[in-house]
C-alpha cells in the first residue's frame, strides 16, 4: 500500500476544493487561512502536482484536483458515517425508527406506547419520510417500508400484506344515495388514494369496479391524495368512498368510523417490511423492538382477518369524540 500524504493537508485540501475558498476552509477548520494555504502547498509538494490556479480573487481546481476532490471527499464522508455508528453503538437508549407519514398516523403512533411500557430504558423516535432510509448518516436504526421487499444488502422481515377495499363513513351511507351495488358509485364521489403510484401498473378503482362486475362507474373521476390516511380521513368526513388500504384503514373500521358497503378485496401484492442493516438486528433495542413488532402485527393480522366488519355489526361512532386520533386502548 502506497504510503499516505499527512490527514491535515488532505482535510485541508478537501475543505478548500468544497468551498472554493481558503478562508472559508480555514472558518470549518478552526485554523488561519495561512496554514490552510500552507497545508495545501505541502501537499501539492509531496504529491509533485498543482491542485489549484491561484487567480487574483479565486481558486480553480486544476485537473489533477478535480481528478483527486471526489474520492477524498467520499473518504471523508465514510469517515464521519464510520465514527458516528460508533457513537450509535454506545448508545442502547434512543431508538430511530424511520417509515411513512401514513403508516406512522394511523398504525404505528397508536401503539408505540405499549413498546415505551414495556421498555422504559429505551427513547423512541420517529422520522416519518417516504425517502430512502440512510442508517448510516441519519441514524436511522430500523425503518419499516411498503413494497416488494427488494432491499438488497439489508436484513428484511416481512410484516403484514396489505390490499384494497371500498370504505366510506356510516353518515355517508344513512344520507344517500343508496349504496346498495356497485353500480350505485356511479352516484357517489370515489376517493383515489394515488399513494402506490410508485409501482407501475398497480391496482386502483377501475381494477376494483371490474372485479366487482359493475358497469357504468367512471373510475377516472373524484378525489385523488397522494397519501393513504389523508384519502382515509376524507372518507371519515363524509367526502366520498375511498379505494382504501386496508392496513390503513383498520383501526377506522374497528372503530366504526369508516364500513365497507362490499365486501370485495382486491391485493396489491405489495406488504410492510421491516429492514435494519445486516447484523444490525440483534442489538439489545433493535431486537427488542422486533420482538414487539412481531407480537403486535400477530395480533394485528387476526383483526385483519375479521374486518370488514358487516355493516349491520358496525356502531356508529360518537361524533362528539376527538375524530383525529383513535384511542390506544381500543386499537388493541
Amino acid at each position: 500500500m502506497a504510503s499516505l500524504p499527512p490527514l491535515n493537508a488532505l482535510r485541508a485540501f478537501e475543505a478548500t476544493a468544497r468551498h472554493l475558498s481558503f478562508s472559508r476552509a480555514a472558518e470549518e477548520l478552526n485554523v488561519t487561512p495561512a496554514a490552510v494555504s500552507h497545508q495545501v502547498k505541502a501537499l501539492e509538494e509531496t504529491l509533485g502536482a498543482s491542485l489549484f490556479h491561484r487567480l487574483n480573487r479565486a481558486i480553480e481546481l486544476t485537473d489533477a484536483g478535480r481528478l483527486l476532490f471526489p474520492d477524498l471527499q467520499e473518504g471523508f464522508q465514510r469517515i464521519g458515517e464510520a465514527v458516528a455508528k460508533l457513537d450509535r453503538l454506545s448508545d442502547d437508549r434512543v431508538l430511530v425508527i424511520s417509515t411513512g407519514p401514513a403508516f406512522s398516523a394511523k398504525w404505528l403512533a397508536p401503539r408505540l406506547y405499549r413498546f415505551l411500557e414495556q421498555h422504559p430504558e429505551i427513547d423512541a423516535r420517529i422520522s416519518a419520510n417516504l425517502g430512502r432510509a440512510n442508517f448510516g448518516a441519519d441514524g436511522v436504526d430500523v425503518a419499516i417500508r411498503f413494497g416488494g421487499g427488494e432491499y438488497s444488502g439489508f436484513h428484511v422481515e416481512p410484516l403484514v400484506e396489505d390490499s384494497l377495499l371500498p370504505l366510506c363513513s356510516p353518515a355517508l351511507l344513512a344520507r344517500g344515495p343508496a349504496l346498495k351495488t356497485p353500480q350505485d358509485l356511479r352516484r357517489h364521489v370515489l376517493i383515489h388514494d394515488d399513494s402506490l403510484s410508485f409501482r407501475e401498473n398497480h391496482p386502483g378503482w377501475t381494477d376494483w369496479l371490474k372485479a366487482a362486475g359493475a358497469r357504468g362507474v367512471d373510475a377516472s373521476r373524484g378525489l385523488r391524495f397522494n397519501h393513504a390516511d389523508h384519502g382515509i380521513d376524507a372518507a371519515i368526513e363524509g367526502a366520498g368512498v375511498v379505494l382504501a388500504r386496508k392496513v390503513m384503514a383498520a383501526g377506522d373500521l374497528k372503530l366504526g368510523r369508516l364500513v365497507a358497503p362490499f365486501s370485495l378485496e382486491i391485493p396489491i401484492g405489495l406488504a410492510f417490511y421491516l429492514v435494519t442493516p445486516r447484523g444490525a438486528e440483534t442489538r439489545p433495542k433493535t431486537a427488542k423492538f422486533r420482538d414487539w413488532i412481531e407480537r403486535e402485527m400477530a395480533e394485528f393480522r387476526c383483526l385483519l382477518a375479521e374486518l370488514p366488519i358487516p355493516m349491520e355489526r358496525a356502531e356508529t361512532p360518537d361524533r362528539t369524540s376527538d375524530q383525529g386520533e383513535f384511542s390506544p386502548a381500543a386499537d388493541r
